[in-house]
């Protein structure tokens, strides 16, 4: 399935022995589809040189632009549904021209997707993510 990852699940998600590693997993083998801007790649890889090192950081975005399973977007059309924190945005505007199954996030700003009927946009947890991969 089409899924957009939000930074911080991202994170969560690399470490060998984190118990959302089935994500990364899932996204290297194309079990699921990771779709993503350039201006989300940015984001992952500001945030993993800031947390790790430049060189895990060039490795972790290498691996997603290099991966047959990863879906690269430019949208074109910004919905801006998320006010709380606009720079979320971008992950609304790639899961819509994706048709993404889901933003697995765990930030509440997500929450107002909920309320908006159109354009929709399924949200899920990082925590219920990995139960739905353990359930296939």
């Amino acid at each position: 399935m089409r899924i957009v990852l939000d930074t911080n699940c991202l994170i969560q998600s690399i470490g060998r022995h984190s118990p959302f590693h089935d994500v990364w997993l899932s996204i290297l083998s194309g079990g699921n589809t990771l779709c993503a801007s350039n201006e989300i790649l940015s984001e992952y890889d500001e945030v993993l040189r800031r947390f790790f090192s430049p060189g895990f950081a060039d490795t972790v975005v290498e691996a997603i632009v290099r991966n047959t399973h990863v879906v690269l977007l430019t949208p074109h059309y910004h919905f801006n549904l998320i006010q709380a924190d606009p720079d979320d945005n971008k992950f609304v505007d790639c899961a819509i021209q994706a048709n993404a199954r889901y933003i697995v996030t765990n930030d509440h700003h997500y929450d107002v997707l909920r309320e908006i009927n159109f354009p929709r946009v399924e949200v899920i947890a990082l925590s219920e993510f990995v139960q739905l991969l353990k359930e296939q």
